[in-house]
C-alpha cells in the first residue's frame, strides 16, 4: 500500500486576521497550502472574493491549491491558474464544461482537478481520467469546516483508486480528516489529505501536521 503522502492544510479554520503568520507556521512542514473558495451560491457559505483570494496566493509562503466551491466555474477557474495557483479544483457538479475547462487549467501552467460531492457519484466522471491531475472526493458536505467525516464515503474513494489505476493521479480526501479519520481514508486509497480544524486547533499547529503526516506514512508502509 506503500504511495508518497501530501498534507494540505485548510486555511478555513485558521485565524484571518493574521492570515500570513498562520500560514508561516505551517509552511515548512506542508506540501500545499488548501484555499475554500466559496461563493455562498453553489454552497451556503462565502470566505473568498477573487481579489482577496488572489492576495493571499500571491502572498502565501506555500503552493496554493484552489478549491472553487463557486458557481459558474468554467469563467473563473482559468483565472485562478493564470494567478499562480499550483492546483485548481473545480466541481463537478458546478461545470459546465468539465473537459474544455480542466484543459485551460493545465494550459494556463497549473495542476487540474476534479472534485465531487458526497451524493454524485464517480463512475460518471470516469472519461475525465486522461485529464486530471487529481481527483478531490468530498467526505462532508462542502461548506463549513468542522464538520463530521462520513466514513460512507470510503467505497467511492476504493471506487476512485480502482479507475486510477496506475496512472499519476492524485486521490485527496477533504473534511474530518484528523489523526482519528486518516488512516480510514488512507486504506481506501487516498494519497492527499485536506486537513482544517485538526491543524488550526492544535496549540502547535505544525506539530500536528508532521504528526499526521508521520501517521499516515507509517500506515502506508504496512
Amino acid at each position: 500500500m506503500s504511495r508518497e503522502i501530501r498534507i494540505t492544510p485548510s486555511i478555513l479554520n485558521a485565524d484571518f486576521s493574521r492570515l500570513n503568520e498562520e500560514i508561516d507556521r505551517i509552511a515548512a512542514v506542508s506540501d500545499l497550502l488548501h484555499l475554500d473558495v466559496m461563493d455562498d451560491v453553489f454552497v451556503p457559505n462565502f470566505t473568498f472574493d477573487f481579489e482577496a483570494a488572489s492576495k493571499i496566493i500571491k502572498e502565501s509562503s506555500l503552493p496554493v491549491d484552489a478549491h472553487l466551491m463557486v458557481a459558474n466555474v468554467d469563467s473563473i477557474a482559468v483565472q485562478y491558474a493564470e494567478i499562480g495557483c499550483t492546483s485548481v479544483t473545480i466541481h463537478a457538479e458546478a461545470t459546465a464544461n468539465i473537459p474544455q475547462t480542466l484543459r485551460n487549467i493545465r494550459a494556463a501552467g497549473s495542476r487540474s482537478s476534479l472534485g465531487i460531492k458526497p451524493n454524485t457519484s464517480i463512475d460518471d466522471y470516469a472519461d475525465c481520467l486522461e485529464l486530471v491531475d487529481m481527483f478531490l472526493i468530498m467526505t462532508v458536505e462542502p461548506g463549513f469546516g468542522g464538520q463530521k467525516f462520513m466514513e460512507n464515503m470510503m467505497d467511492k474513494v476504493r471506487r476512485t483508486r480502482e479507475l486510477i489505476g496506475d496512472r499519476d493521479i492524485w486521490l485527496q480526501v477533504d473534511g474530518g480528516v484528523s489523526m482519528q479519520t486518516i488512516e480510514i481514508a488512507l486504506e481506501a486509497g487516498a494519497d492527499t489529505f485536506v486537513v482544517g480544524s485538526a491543524v488550526f486547533s492544535a496549540s502547535d499547529p505544525a506539530q500536528m501536521v508532521v504528526d499526521i503526516r508521520e501517521f499516515a506514512t507509517g500506515k502506508s508502509s504496512l
